[in-house]
């Protein structure tokens, strides 16, 4: 994959949080076809109504709010893992077709699908015989 069809964008904006928990960066593996990218994105605890993805101009941002987890009736006394949000930016290249991106999520995995527009896919060059 090249830098021109995805890079990892640095949050050079300060942005106010307005929730008070803590914040991490989701662990994405990046997989490349002729056809599309796939980002694969683990944000355990997160359903499909609390996860954001927007494109505006090249910035990709995903988001995902995780509620605190905690059970009625009954008192933590220990916990090993650490419930938060997610927030993720990537820049994507005018190589990636805007228009069909496609996004899933399915236990704590979201799934995006950035389709390649059509003017940079391989293309198969038949060979006649002269």
């Amino acid at each position: 994959m090249s830098e021109k069809e995805l890079q990892k964008t640095q949050n050079t904006a300060a942005t106010e949080r307005i929730r008070n928990v803590k914040t991490f960066v989701p662990r994405v593996d990046i997989y490349e076809t002729a056809e599309s990218i796939i980002l694969i994105a683990d944000m355990p605890g997160v359903d499909e109504k609390a996860v954001d993805v927007e494109l505006e101009k090249n910035v990709l941002s995903i988001s995902g709010r995780v509620e605190n987890g905690k059970l009625k009736n009954h008192t933590l006394v220990y916990s090993e893992y650490e419930t938060g949000d997610y927030e993720r930016e990537f820049a994507i290249s005018d190589e990636i077709d805007r228009e069909k991106i496609n996004a899933t999520v399915k236990n704590g995995v979201l799934r995006l699908e950035l389709p390649k527009a059509e003017n940079v896919k391989p293309k198969k060059i038949a060979i006649k015989a002269a």
